[in-house]
Order: C-alpha cells, then sequence, then structure tokens
C-alpha cells in the first residue's frame, strides 16, 4: 500500500463570528477521486482551501505525500503538488490563454517578454491535458468550461499531483459537464489524485472512489462510494432522511387562468410559442442548453427586446415592454444568475427585499422603515430563512437562503405569476428539499409557477404538466403522469416525438 496523497489531522478554521471547520481528521489515498460533499456551509470548500494554500489552518496538520506541510500560500502548495480548479474564475480575464498558463513566470530574452517560448509553453501545458484550446485568444472570450480547462492545465503544467476541483460543474452544461468527466477520468488514470468538493449525487456516484462527509464543520464519515446508496449519503449530509414527497398542489384542481402566451416570437431566440398558466399550477419548461428557455422568461418579464405575439395576464391583453410594468402585473422573476442578476449583494436581506415595492411602502418621497421592517420579517419568517437577522448582508448567506430571499421580494410584492428559472442551481440537497417544498406550497396557495430546469428529476417531481423547448420552438407538452426521464429527452434531442 502506498502512502496516502493527503492526510488531515485535527484541522481547524475559524472566521469572524463562525467556525468552519472543528478538529477535522482523514486521509486521501494517491491516485483516487476522492468526493467532499456537505451541505453548504458544512466546510468543505474551506478544506479545499487550506489544501490549496489560500486558507491558513488556526490549528492541526496536513501532509502531502507524508511529508507535513503548512503553507502561507497557493505558490507553497503548487510547489508541493497542490492545484485547484476553483468554481469562479480565478485568472486574468483581459489577458490571453498564453499569458495566463504563464504569469508565474513569464519566458524572457533580454529583458522582454518571448511571445513565441510563452506560445510554446502554454501549447506543451494544454496538450499535457489533450485539449486544443487557442493560447492566442483572450481567456474573457472563452466558455466557463474552457476557462476551466486552462485552470486545470496551469495545475497540471505547474506540476500539481494533487488537484481540488470546487463545485466544478455548478455553471456548466450536461455536455460540458460530461467532458470535465472524461478529463478527471484521464487524470486520475495517470495517477494524479482529485479531491471533488460538490453536493451533486450523480456526479459523486459518477467520478468518486471515496466520500468524506462534513456537517457544520465536523467530520461525518469516509465511506467508499461503492458501499453507500444516495439515501445514505444524503442522511449523512444533512442528518435527517429525505424522503420523497408527492407534491400537494398537483392533486388540487387548477384555478383562473392567470397568464397565456400566444405566438410568441423573437427573432434568433424563439419561435411560435404559445401556452398557458393556471392559479395553483406548476408548469415545467425543459429543453437543452440554448433552446430558448431563459430568453422566453426574460421576455415575458420584459427584459428582452419587444417580442411579437400576445401576452394576457389574468384575462386582459398586455404588452410588457420593462420589468416594472410585469411588476405591476403581478410578474416576478427569479433569474438563472442571482448573484448578477437577482440580488444587491452588499446590501442586507431587508433592502434586497423591499427594492421592488420601495414607492409602495413611501410616504411623501420617505420609505417608512417600520412597515418595510414588518413586512421583511414576515417573509422571512414565512420562507424560512436562515439569517442572523433581516439586516444580515445578502453576500454573506448560503446559496440557498440567497434563492429564498429574491422568492420574498416577490411574494412581497404580490406577485401572483412567478418565473422560477433555474431555482436550486448551486445550492446543496438540504437546501434543494426546502426550496421544492417551498414551490409546492406557493402553488397550493393559489400562485401559477412557470419552472425552469436543466435537472429534469426536479421538473418531473415538480410539475403539473411540462413544455419541451427545442431550438427556440415549442416542440411537445407532457402530462405528469405520462412523463418520464427518457421521454423528455428524446423530445429535447429531436430523437423523436414519443412520450
Amino acid at each position: 500500500m502506498s502512502d496516502p496523497a493527503v492526510v488531515f489531522s485535527g484541522i481547524t478554521k475559524r472566521f469572524p463570528g463562525v467556525q468552519a471547520l472543528g478538529d477535522v481528521s482523514f486521509e486521501v489515498a494517491a491516485g483516487s477521486c476522492h468526493a467532499l460533499c456537505g451541505e453548504n456551509g458544512a466546510g468543505k470548500s474551506t478544506l479545499g482551501r487550506i489544501l490549496a494554500g489560500i486558507h491558513e489552518p488556526d490549528a492541526g496538520r496536513m501532509q502531502v505525500f507524508g511529508r507535513t506541510v503548512r503553507f502561507t500560500g497557493p505558490r507553497d502548495a503548487l510547489t508541493a503538488g497542490v492545484g485547484m480548479v476553483h468554481q469562479e474564475l480565478a485568472f486574468c480575464e483581459n489577458l490571453s490563454v498564453a499569458e495566463n498558463l504563464c504569469l508565474g513566470a513569464m519566458p524572457s530574452r533580454r529583458g522582454l517578454v518571448s511571445r513565441g517560448e510563452m506560445a510554446r509553453r502554454a501549447g506543451a501545458m494544454l496538450r499535457e491535458i489533450d485539449d486544443a484550446v487557442s493560447v492566442e485568444r483572450r481567456l474573457g472570450d472563452l466558455t466557463i468550461a474552457q476557462q476551466q480547462v486552462v485552470q486545470i492545465a496551469a495545475a497540471v503544467g505547474g506540476g500539481a499531483r494533487i488537484i481540488v476541483f470546487d463545485e466544478p460543474t455548478s455553471s456548466l452544461s450536461q455536455m460540458e459537464a460530461d467532458r470535465l468527466y472524461a478529463l478527471i477520468g484521464r487524470l486520475t488514470a495517470r495517477g494524479v489524485t482529485c479531491i471533488y468538493v460538490s453536493h451533486r449525487m450523480p456526479e459523486i456516484f459518477r467520478l468518486c472512489d471515496t466520500v468524506t462527509v462534513l456537517r457544520d464543520g465536523c467530520h461525518v464519515a469516509t465511506r467508499r462510494v461503492a458501499e453507500l446508496s444516495e439515501g445514505e449519503l444524503v442522511h449523512m449530509m444533512i442528518g435527517r432522511s429525505l424522503s420523497e414527497y408527492f407534491p400537494d398542489h398537483v392533486s388540487a384542481t387548477a384555478g383562473a387562468e392567470l397568464l397565456r402566451v400566444d405566438g410568441l416570437s423573437s427573432p434568433r431566440k424563439f419561435t411560435d410559442i404559445s401556452f398557458s398558466l393556471r392559479a395553483g399550477e406548476v408548469v415545467g419548461l425543459a429543453g437543452l442548453v440554448g433552446a430558448g428557455r431563459s430568453e422566453l422568461a426574460r421576455a415575458i418579464f420584459g427584459l428582452e427586446p419587444p417580442a411579437h405575439g400576445r401576452i394576457t395576464v389574468s384575462g386582459r391583453v398586455v404588452r410588457i415592454a420593462s420589468p416594472a410594468q410585469a411588476i405591476r402585473l403581478g410578474i416576478g422573476l427569479v433569474p438563472e444568475d442571482r448573484k448578477r442578476e437577482g440580488l444587491v449583494l452588499p446590501a442586507s436581506a431587508l433592502h434586497n427585499t423591499s427594492l421592488p415595492i420601495l414607492r409602495r411602502l413611501s410616504r411623501f418621497g420617505w420609505v417608512q422603515r417600520a412597515r418595510e421592517r414588518r413586512l421583511g420579517v414576515e417573509y422571512f419568517e414565512k420562507l424560512r430563512v436562515r439569517a442572523p437577522s433581516v439586516d444580515a448582508v445578502v453576500a454573506g448567506l448560503s446559496g440557498g437562503n440567497q434563492q429564498k430571499v429574491v422568492v420574498a421580494r416577490w411574494l412581497a410584492a404580490a406577485s401572483r405569476i412567478l418565473i422560477l428559472d433555474e431555482p436550486t442551481r448551486g445550492v446543496d440537497v438540504g437546501a434543494k428539499a426546502e426550496i421544492h417544498a417551498l414551490i409546492d406550497r406557493l402553488a397550493t396557495q393559489g400562485n401559477a409557477i412557470l419552472l425552469i430546469s436543466s435537472e429534469l428529476p426536479e421538473v418531473l417531481r415538480l410539475s403539473s404538466r411540462i413544455l419541451v423547448l427545442r431550438e427556440g420552438r415549442l416542440v411537445g407538452e407532457v402530462g405528469r403522469q405520462h412523463a418520464t426521464q427518457d421521454g423528455l429527452m428524446r423530445l429535447m434531442a429531436g430523437l423523436n416525438n414519443a412520450n
């Protein structure tokens, strides 16, 4: 038996007001793909960053290939053979791929950067992982998946024998994720140790040999993946069983029609879309990346240039040219990218909640702060937002609680038509279950919900019926009782029209 690649012994880390890790100890086998999972806030990313030299532990020690180490920065870690692929870009978008890959050691001749040698080195790094991204391209022009490939090339080219992947598929399409999985497989086959930080069950069971579970900063268990069921792993992560549930809204009779879309078209985005949405319904919208789902949602909310066709809200034909008009009509949008489009991150949860209705909360031009606070507290309690108070800064909340704040905003604005675009993207399994229960509760209370999700199990679980888009066209509508994952995938891919 070879020595383990990494040994964590009693690792403890505190940040102001919170203990992120407490006395964490386990080993990572050399050449394995080792999952590190838990709910948001469990400490998994913190532990990965400690190994990569970004944070220093307050207590405990680490061994890398049998040698005790203490890193003071990422350069120390890479020298010891540890690299990291971050969830968000850690390079310079305005520079070329070659410049990014050689940033730490620019080749030069007589005091001037040698462009030819820089391109040669960068090309060699990319060939090392069997990829052919052009080294001349500006990094900011690449897709997220290509940017991740550059990060992996930098780690491997820098001599990393251990690579930490921090939620690497959170912004990837399924096709891009599959390519990443294949690359990780090639790396482990060459003896590179991969530590895979994730809360996504399918990819853990697909990629990983061993899984370590953290909860509330503490080590719960390290187990062979082959010995676990998905239910057992979820139970370890959240400390309770996550039983399948039957949404209440699907057994109730749908109410009045709140939204109707007839022949809606937007050049080069979607064409001739027609559907209706009734009170008490969750209508799923499925499709591959680029099918036009988000563009349709944005058009209904007034964010896209005016689309041709007709929109009817509560029986009245309307023209929605701006989000302000959509809000007045009782339409709310939870966007796909909550951090960039759904929240003001430096502001408090209270101010994020009241943002669309400040005029309604004002008198003589002054916001009535007591009314605003009462409203914020009311919806915090209704949605069970976990935060110290309504004054907590949104940037400091977990992904699931940030998503609840966005939903609270539209409920406070009395929106009865809710468009939810990827509502559980980037949230852990426990928060996902809470958001699913919230969607069911909102539908039961008479809201009409359009649910856009790339996760077909989520669409199948929650929807009363499912609309399928392909290349900007509506190609099918499937009732809940007839919907299957295989049938939806065939419609989405255009294989046939079978349910």
